[in-house]
């Protein structure tokens, strides 16, 4: 058996990635549909941080009122 080339090797290295990605997404295949589909339902531009801060900014102004 001869010296593998450069391009042999690389499609081995490709294959093997391909091939340890499929394996990864057959195995978590239910944790990785409800990730995907919860970042689906997210919304980017509601920062909870700031809703917090709202809320609190609400509950002053309501006691300052009476």
């Amino acid at each position: 058996m001869g010296k593998a080339s450069g391009a042999k090797q690389a499609t081995v290295v490709v294959a093997a990635l391909a091939f340890g990605w499929l394996a990864i997404e057959i195995a978590f295949k239910p944790f990785l549909d409800k990730l995907r589909s919860s970042i689906d339902k997210s919304d980017p531009d509601k920062d909870p941080d700031d809703s917090d801060k709202d809320a609190s900014f609400a509950a002053a102004a309501a006691s300052s009122e009476t």
